[in-house]
Formats: C-alpha cells, sequence, structure tokens
C-alpha cells in the first residue's frame, strides 16, 4: 500500500509523520508533498530522509492520502484524488458537512467509515476533543443539553499561530509592543474569544462547527449544544468546560468508572492531590484528559467536567492515522483503496 501524506512540512504534517512511526497500520511506500516552496527539503521517517515533492497537477500515486494543507486545496483536489484511486482522509473543513462524507471518530463511529465515496473527513479539533469524552456519557445517560467553553492553544492556528505566540511572548518581556498578523489581537497575556468568523447567530463558525459536528459524529441531532471558543496563550493542546443536563440522573464517580472504561479517555480526576486536565499534561498524549467530574448545580441529575486534549493528534493527525489503521483492521482498506 503506497500512503501520501499532502501538507506534510505544517504542523500537523510533522505530527502526521510521528504517530505513523508508531502506528500498527501497514504500508509499503510514504510520499511526501508540499508547497512548492518546500519542495526539495527533506523530512526524517524512521531514520530515513524522505524528500518533499511538489504536490501534481492531477492524481497522486498513492492508495490513501493523509491531507492536511488547507479546505481550498482540498476542496480542488480531493475529487481529483479520488477519481486517480486513492482515498483520502481530510484533516480540512471542506467536507466535513457534506451529507455524502463520513465525518469519523474511531472510537464512536468508526463503522461510517466503511460507507465512504472515496473521502473521509476529520472532525474539527475541538469537537474531537470534546465527543471523545462526552460520548460514553451521551450513550449511557443521555444528554439533553451540552454546553462548552473552549480554551484553545495556538497550534489550533497552525506552526504560524505557535510561532507567533512565541515571537510576540519574546516581544513583550523585552519590553517591547505585541503586535499580530495571525490573531485578531495580540496573544501573548492575552484571551481571545473570537476563533474564525462570526456568523448571523452571532457565534463563530468555530463554535458552530462543535454544533455540527457533535450531531453529526454522535448521529443524533436532538439534543441542543452551546459553544463559546477562546484563544488562550498556550503552545498546544486545547482545553474544555463542558456542563452537560441529562436524561437520566449520573452520579460522578459512576461517570468516572464509565471513562475509566472507554477508549481514548484518560481520568486525571483528583483535586485532592492537584490532578485535573491541563495542556501541561495532555500535550504529546494521545489520550484526552478528562476530570474535575462532579454533579451540576444548574441541571439536575447533571455533570459538569473539564477536557484537554493534543489538537495536534487527537484533534487532527492520531484521529486521522486511526481512521486509516480501523479501516485496515476490518479489512476494507485493499478494497476501497484498490491495494
Amino acid at each position: 500500500m503506497k500512503l501520501a501524506i499532502v501538507g506534510a512540512t505544517g504542523a500537523v504534517g510533522h505530527e502526521l509523520l510521528r504517530v505513523l512511526e508508531q502506528s500498527s497500520l501497514k504500508f509499503s511506500e510514504l510520499q511526501l508533498y508540499a508547497s512548492p516552496r518546500s519542495a526539495g527539503s527533506t523530512l526524517s521517517f524512521k531514520g530515513q530522509d524522505l524528500v518533499v515533492q511538489v504536490m501534481p497537477e492531477g492524481a497522486i500515486p498513492a492508495d490513501v492520502i493523509l491531507a492536511s494543507a488547507g479546505g481550498s486545496i482540498s476542496k480542488e483536489k480531493a475529487p481529483l484524488w479520488v477519481k486517480g484511486g486513492s482515498l483520502v482522509i481530510d484533516n480540512s473543513s471542506a467536507f466535513r458537512y457534506d451529507d455524502t462524507v463520513p465525518l469519523v471518530v474511531p472510537e464512536i463511529n468508526g463503522e461510517a467509515a466503511l460507507k465512504h465515496q472515496g473521502i473521509i473527513a476529520n472532525p474539527n479539533c475541538t469537537t474531537a476533543i470534546a465527543a471523545v469524552a462526552v460520548y460514553p456519557i451521551h450513550r449511557e445517560y443521555g444528554v439533553k443539553r451540552m454546553i462548552v467553553s473552549t480554551y484553545q492553544a495556538t497550534s489550533g492556528a497552525g506552526a504560524k499561530g505557535m510561532q507567533e505566540l512565541e515571537d510576540q511572548t519574546r516581544r513583550v518581556l523585552d519590553g517591547e509592543q505585541a503586535t499580530n498578523e495571525v490573531f485578531a489581537h495580540p496573544i501573548p497575556f492575552n484571551l481571545i474569544p473570537h476563533i474564525d468568523s462570526f456568523q448571523d447567530n452571532g457565534y463563530t463558525k468555530e463554535e458552530m462547527k462543535v454544533v455540527w459536528e457533535t450531531h453529526k459524529i454522535f448521529g443524533d441531532d436532538s439534543f441542543p449544544v452551546s459553544c463559546t471558543a477562546v484563544r488562550i496563550p498556550t503552545m498546544r493542546a486545547h482545553s474544555e468546560s463542558i456542563t452537560l443536563e441529562l436524561e437520566r440522573p449520573a452520579d460522578p464517580e459512576a461517570v468516572r468508572e464509565l471513562l475509566r472504561r472507554s477508549p481514548g479517555v484518560k481520568v486525571v480526576d483528583d483535586p485532592a492531590q492537584k490532578l485535573y486536565p491541563m495542556p501541561l499534561t495532555s500535550s504529546g498524549q494521545y489520550d484526552v484528559e478528562v476530570g474535575r467530574i462532579r454533579s451540576s448545580l444548574v441541571f439536575d441529575g447533571g455533570l459538569e467536567l473539564f477536557v484537554s486534549g493534543d489538537q495536534l493528534l487527537k484533534g487532527a493527525a492520531l484521529n486521522a492515522v486511526q481512521i486509516a489503521e480501523y479501516l485496515q483492521e476490518q479489512g476494507a482498506l485493499n478494497e476501497k483503496a484498490g491495494v
């Protein structure tokens, strides 16, 4: 099986390489593609230097393509790649809301990937991190309402976002005025309640992604979801405060035990020992940390919880590779990708 990464030199592309080094996915060849300015550079994979190639105009000679080069490129190129015989697992927002394209978190709806027509969408990072934690609760107790407040790292804006945080923090510490290009305002020592463009309803597109995608991944749009998304001055790992009103009352200890048995989740919940989810501990980790699990003071039988997960891993690269692993484990990759 020939595997390709499009957008290999970006932040998610680098993480895809790291995840693939530890993955159970079996492939015979790995191709790396990026923009012309990156062509000819090399990236290390399992001790070998792989040359980055310019993305071709048409088809890519690979059976599976992990695409992470942005929505506009995916929208234009993915149909051409599919026509050339490739299966595309896309990290952008280009196809997430297309009814013919499955939106997949393997721990939740892996079977949806089996129904693809050449393209499988990876969810928004914020949604993926929340969904892994909330879905087991929804399956057991039934979510009636879901309210999310996010604390999103600069990694959500890619390598340029992380670089802006680092560069501008140095400027402030040197007594200079911080500037901004990637973010709407200077990010050092600041919080910005503005991620993506504002919509007619007063919510941003980032916030609405959590609404739309949660419903699609769960296969259930019967419960309302509300989100407020905030950019914070950390490098990576998004955190979220989640309030749930439930159909059936939930005991916090029972929920902790439920989540301990749930794939993709690590329960970190011992406030007496100062143990709870944080970007500091969830960065670089595959599992989403869940803690501060407690009964809601607003909704009878409801829950409050706090989660933190690596935006570049479960929120992007890891989930994409897990989709490919799932398909291979199901014996579907050979059939669907023409291997």
